[in-house]
């Protein structure tokens, strides 16, 4: 009897969910043959090599990882089968153009759901993701955390993927200190997400192996949060799934892959930024609750703004940085260092543009909706040293970050900074609190 032939796969990915995706449902998979990878979204990740030691038995040679350009290309000269979408905070009119596109060069079209994806923890879960990336995860995750550390109970987070490096150091990664972030060479956007958790006495863990991942931080963990990145849902399954959405982007809760996933799946919603939103945005958000999850949690947050030194904004020419994936495919055209510029007093918002060098002017080439705010890409050593040279020719008297992390830790820069850091503040009830001591009750009971 005639072997039977493994289907062919293209998996479409970013760096993080595609991996995963392989992981858990290709990795040891004799039906199928992962051909390659292809890569977009973030800057030199496609020309590398998705290694042996990671890929499994099935491929010894390791599996290519190409330019998503290059997708009917592919397809056609490789007999692809099936082509599967593992990336996320797209349109989803970008996901079916994909779609066609596969289909018109002659391959099916995939989406792996949570069924055959997410893995069960030995501990809770606690997720926290969002409808697209800049709503407002990580404060609401440092909330959560706090609130769970007050209640005496051992938090390990583990954080959705960014493993712009090495793959096979980046297998399990603990950081603890900031020693721990230097050792593995941390990008600017790896170190905006690890440094609030080290700051608050916690362990977080992210790589690339998450089934690995979980085992290591079940081992020290009473409780796991799972902190997602961009829109995508959880890799474990939760057992409390908290959703941030955005009133400055209303409608996107219901136009976005997966972030809509997660809008319908919600325990908890969070209508975030209600300081700061329009009225009528804000409701146009309750009414997609309404439709699509009446049986949410609905929670009304504040993002109000901290400034370290606002003395120095009030009347200087200043150069605005803010977080880089809230601004590239997040879409955002500003972001808190903004909002302190206009608040507390600045003469001018410095146009970055003339001074950008290097890969930061192809970087306002691709996201031609930015203007005069800078977005802190920092995805290795080269492009952190072009970070740092942009903002040191700048012509401003004052640099306002309105980044996760204090830029001055990664670079040397030629001009005083300002600091700015939104936190997440409950508006009336339900508090998040309330919330949590109930969730933890339960899964005492269920102990017992």
């Amino acid at each position: 009897m005639a072997e039977k032939k493994r289907k062919r796969v293209l998996i479409l990915g970013a760096a993080g969910r595609d991996f995963h995706n392989f992981n858990v449902f290709f990795r040891d998979n004799p039906e199928y043959e992962v051909v390659a990878f292809t890569a977009t979204q973030i800057p030199d990740i496609e020309g590398r090599l998705y290694p042996s030691e990671l890929a499994g038995e099935l491929y010894p040679n390791g599996i290519p990882i190409w330019s998503e350009d290059d997708m009917e290309k592919i397809i056609k000269e490789h007999d692809i089968d099936i082509v599967v979408f593992a990336y996320s905070d797209v349109s989803h009119e970008h996901v079916m153009h994909l779609a066609s596109r596969a289909h018109s060069a002659g391959a099916d079209f995939w989406l792996l759901g949570p069924k055959s994806t997410m893995l069960k923890s030995t501990k809770p879960v606690i997720a926290v993701t969002a409808v697209r990336t800049g709503c407002g995860k990580s404060q609401t995750s440092r909330k959560v955390a706090q609130i769970l550390q007050e209640m005496g109970y051992k938090v390990v987070a583990i954080r959705h993927p960014m493993p712009y490096g090495d793959l096979r150091k980046q297998v399990v990664q603990r950081f603890a200190s900031y020693e721990d972030l230097d050792r593995h060479e941390c990008t600017i956007e790896e170190r905006e997400e690890y440094e609030p958790y080290i700051d608050r006495g916690m362990v977080v863990y992210a790589g690339v192996d998450y089934e690995k991942i979980l085992r290591e931080a079940e081992k020290e963990a009473d409780i796991i949060l799972w902190d997602g990145g961009n829109n995508d849902f959880p890799f474990y399954e939760p057992d409390l799934w908290i959703v941030v959405t955005d009133p400055h982007r209303p409608g996107h809760e219901l136009k976005y892959h997966p972030g809509e996933t997660n809008f319908r799946a919600a325990d908890v919603i969070i209508i975030n930024k209600i300081d700061t939103a329009n009225r009528d945005d804000i409701q146009k958000v309750r009414e997609s609750i309404e439709k699509v999850n009446p049986n949410a949690i609905v929670i009304d947050g504040a993002s109000p703004l901290y400034v370290d030194k606002p003395e120095l904004i009030k009347g200087k020419r200043v150069l605005v940085v803010e977080d880089g994936p809230t601004l590239t495919h997040g879409g955002m055209k500003y972001g808190a260092g903004y909002i302190a510029a206009k608040k507390y007093g600045a003469k001018e918002i410095v146009d970055p543009r003339p001074y950008a060098v290097g890969s930061i002017v192809e970087t306002y080439k691709k996201y031609s909706h930015l203007d005069v705010i800078l977005p802190a890409m920092g995805y290795g050593a080269k492009q952190i040293k072009e970070l740092e040279e942009t903002i040191n020719r700048a012509d401003a008297d004052v640099v306002i970050m309105g980044t996760p992390i204090d830029l001055r830790r990664v670079m040397k820069l030629n001009k005083p900074a300002v600091r700015v850091r939104y936190e997440l503040e409950e508006i009336g009830e339900p508090k998040l609190r309330d919330i949590l001591k109930e969730f933890v009750e339960k899964c005492e009971k269920l102990k017992k």
